[in-house]
């Protein structure tokens, strides 16, 4: 599949942990050549530090301290660099999970605008994905920071809203080990995406 050229665009690529969002994000920028922003492979290694400097597991996720501190300022980061290739000419493929972001009405409307500012346009895909596949998925991957959501499986997926959608205009795509493979549904979304231009 070729280039599509159009209009620069900030691709939010959001969902839950082994959702499939960070796969779906490298296939549309396989096809396009967008640069890839995901937020872990971007501010791990400073996150995992940080934490360590204070005295915290480098794979803590859960406390207050990386929920309140930590967490916000790694979307600090990714946004910027969002809007640093925006300006420079460049669409963007951003993977995160986007869970707090994309339910938050006041942060989409601010990404928008600054979207917007910079001359891109935002776009959101919304991967969902059923709990076996996603607990699959984060086995497979082996991720230390995946260690307490899997030791405590029951309890990780009883706080994960399956249903849950973005407030503002998405796309969702089912990444679930039933349905069609990610490539191909990676594929007819950026069909979709040239056919709108």
């Amino acid at each position: 599949m070729g280039s599509p050229t159009h209009a620069r665009a900030g691709r939010w690529t959001g969902g839950y942990a082994g959702s499939g969002k960070t796969q779906l994000g490298r296939i549309i920028a396989s096809h396009t050549h967008w640069p890839l922003l995901d937020k872990d492979s971007t501010t791990r290694a400073v996150v995992e530090a940080a934490l360590e400097a204070i005295g915290s597991s480098p794979h803590d996720r859960d406390s207050e301290l990386y929920k309140t501190v930590v967490r916000p300022a790694e979307y600090v980061a990714l946004m910027t660099a969002v809007l640093e290739n925006i300006e420079c000419g460049s669409s963007v493929v951003a993977t995160a999970p986007f869970i707090t972001e994309l339910a938050d009405p006041a942060w989409c409307e601010e990404a928008r605008d600054r979207v917007e500012a910079a001359g891109g346009r935002m776009e959101v895909v919304w991967v969902r994905c059923d709990a076996d596949s996603m607990r699959r998925y984060i086995r497979y991957r082996g991720a230390a920071r995946d260690a307490a959501k899997l030791a405590d499986w029951d309890g990780y997926i009883a706080g994960v809203d399956l249903d849950y959608a973005p407030v503002v205009d998405h796309q969702i795509v089912e990444n679930n080990a039933a349905l069609r493979s990610l490539q191909e549904q990676g594929e007819k979304l950026l069909a979709r995406v040239i056919a709108d231009e």
